[in-house]
């Protein structure tokens, strides 16, 4: 039922125009494009009503401090992997294949993703094993201070 549902509105939804700033970060197996979400309203809106992203895409999650952060997938169409990242730019931790949440639940119906981060970066399904991605590796966060 939740696959038909999710089917016709994928079917109806058109990925929605993106006017943050990209930037990108090296991966042992690709170049990361990710959109830069670093307020309040933007980390809230994230990758809400995308219906595809294409590979080495995805959003970059920028938070003042390292600490706690939840996530969850209102309004999220597509699963994602979830990559958090200390403020030295080392991965602590992936959740990959976070799945979509039954379109129109109730958000306290709406399972949380909980983890310890500086950035959390979101991509499709998979994409960060295939690019390489596991906890440890120190990736190299730019600098974000001009967007």
């Amino acid at each position: 039922m939740f696959d038909a549902i999710l089917a016709a509105i994928v079917a109806t939804a058109t990925p929605a125009p993106s006017h943050l700033p990209v930037v990108v970060i090296h991966a042992p197996q690709a170049n990361l494009r990710l959109e830069v979400a670093k307020n309040d309203p933007e980390r809230e809106h994230g990758l809400m009503d995308r219906t595809s992203l294409q590979a080495h895409t995805g959003m970059l999650f920028v938070f003042d401090n390292d600490g706690p952060v939840t996530f969850w997938m209102k309004d999220t169409l597509i699963p994602l992997d979830m990559v958090f990242v200390a403020s030295d730019g080392t991965i602590r931790s992936i959740d990959p294949a976070v799945p979509p949440a039954i379109p129109k639940a109730a958000d306290a119906s709406i399972p949380l993703e909980p983890g310890r981060a500086k950035y959390v970066i979101e991509l499709p399904t998979g994409e960060a094993y295939v690019d390489g991605l596991k906890p440890g590796l120190r990736l190299t966060i730019p600098d974000l201070s001009h967007i």
